[in-house]
């Protein structure tokens, strides 16, 4: 890592972005609202059930807080559960994986957040309070936030917390966030992890709004232990084809560690409820809360029990919370997209 970098950007020495398993404080989430991103209000609605799904299923294993103005309130009372907090925080999107706050802890116990700088996957989206979020989360701890010096979100990135990120250079190293060489934007990424290492992919670029997360294909489970969602033989789109080429990188990379990383590979559904063609349906994009992995079932009764049983022995110990999120995945999203833990100190 650039020495004269690392002092400018990043988390200060000893901080570190924990792995998801780790035990949470809480869980944010953010409530949709703006009529420009989801011009028609059923299915503003809709989205709006979803979230409040995925809260309520949360918060019977952790606390929950959903950011949102204060006029959505009232309406947003009536879905969540009563253990859920609300927040007045502005938001646009309900995209708290990626316009949230990115939590670091050290090993005194200090709590920090990694400001990524989102800026609405290359401006395609309107974020004039979603790109605020993760400040006005700050200001509200009462606890420092620190610039990465790269544009980008938290989505893009799969880290194990222990020195090892996973990253599709689609995301990252696309003039729409960066005009940095891939060099300057791995050592940035790495600084505002407190990581060590990276291991790149080519991913795709401009075939969905983030540039193909790798948090929507392949995740870490463990130290040196990845699950991977693989298409069918006979899948050719591009999104099939990057899959393939990331696991073949996988299959031969090593962590910060020196390991070789072992892979599971969880197939993708095959009669889903809705098969459109831009509609995501993503068993890796779960969630890993305290006591409990929320993950998705698409209505295929097979592969949704073969990645239940696969989080099930990953997991072990943990609850398998199974839920229809389909309005996500209408939208390029998922459960994992909707959240963002807080670490516990």
């Amino acid at each position: 890592m650039n020495q004269a970098q690392a002092a400018v950007y990043g988390l200060p020495s000893g901080f570190y972005v924990p792995p998801e398993d780790a035990r949470h404080e809480r869980t944010f989430m953010q409530w949709p609202v703006n009529r420009a991103v989801h011009s028609d209000q059923w299915f503003l609605e809709d989205l709006q059930s979803t979230i409040a799904d995925i809260a309520n299923a949360i918060a019977s294993f952790e606390p929950v807080v959903v950011l949102m103005p204060e006029a959505a309130i009232k309406a947003a009372r009536k879905k969540l559960s009563d253990t859920v907090e609300i927040w007045d925080i502005p938001t646009d999107d309900l995209w708290a994986r990626d316009s949230g706050p990115l939590f670091a802890v050290n090993g005194t116990g200090d709590l920090a957040i990694s400001n990524l700088n989102f800026n609405g996957w290359g401006n395609k989206q309107v974020h004039p309070h979603d790109g605020r979020v993760a400040l006005r989360v700050a200001e509200r701890l009462g606890i420092p936030i620190y610039n990465s010096g790269v544009s980008g979100e938290p989505g893009g990135v799969e880290w194990d917390g222990h020195g090892t990120l996973i990253a599709h250079e689609s995301s990252w190293v696309n003039p729409n966030r960066n005009t940095l060489s891939r060099s300057e934007i791995e050592a940035r990424l790495l600084a505002a992890y407190g990581a060590d290492k990276m291991i790149w992919a080519p991913g795709v670029t401009g075939h969905d709004i983030t540039d193909d997360h790798i948090d929507a294909l392949a995740r870490y489970t463990a130290p040196g232990h990845v699950v991977i969602q693989v298409p069918y033989p006979e899948d050719r789109d591009v999104f099939s084809k990057s899959a393939r080429q990331t696991l073949a990188i996988l299959k031969t990379a090593t962590d910060a560690k020196g390991r070789r990383l072992e892979i599971t590979e969880i197939p993708s559904p095959v009669r889903p409820r809705i098969s459109s063609e831009d509609f995501l349906a993503s068993y890796a994009n779960f969630y890993v809360c305290n006591g409990a992995v929320i993950c998705s079932e698409f209505g295929d009764r097979d592969t949704d029990e073969t990645a239940r049983s696969a989080f099930a022995r990953l997991f072990p110990g943990r609850e398998i919370i199974a839920l229809n999120v389909d309005a996500l995945g209408e939208i390029g999203g998922g459960i994992h997209c909707a959240t963002q833990q807080q670490p516990a100190t």
